[in-house]
């Protein structure tokens, strides 16, 4: 990642990201993930801005990580009013991220591996 104002994904960070996607993950939520793993947490304005994606986009992506219990979301109060600052934090270092997603993987090869054996077992009586 490299650092201007603020942190943005570099080629590398792309690259992953291009993989993630090609393996079935959402571009958005690569994207979010590649971003937050590389600070120490970071409010949603960040990845925005890093990731070069739209706070709905950011939003859906943080919500995925948080479901999955790769993330987590604080609340940090303003002076005076309006609504509090979120800010995430992995709970789950990238590599462990990406051996639960490689098991998740793995699982929908075999699921499919089975299917094409009992299709081939039932294409049999076919002439």
């Amino acid at each position: 990642m490299k650092r201007k104002n603020s942190f943005v994904l570099d080629e590398k960070d792309d690259k992953a990201v291009q993989l993630f996607a090609e393996l079935g993950m959402p571009k958005n939520l690569a994207k979010t993930l590649m971003y937050i793993s590389q600070v120490e947490e970071c409010r949603c304005a960040d990845v925005e801005q890093g990731a070069d994606l739209r706070q709905p986009e950011v939003s859906v992506a943080m919500q995925e990580m948080r479901r999955r219990g790769w993330a987590k979301k604080r609340d940090l109060k303003k002076k005076g009013k309006g609504r509090p600052v979120h800010i995430y934090k992995l709970t789950k270092r990238l590599p462990q991220i990406l051996k639960s997603f490689e098991q998740e993987k793995m699982k929908q090869v075999q699921t499919i591996r089975n299917d094409l054996t009992e299709l081939q077992t039932l294409v049999k009586g076919y002439k």
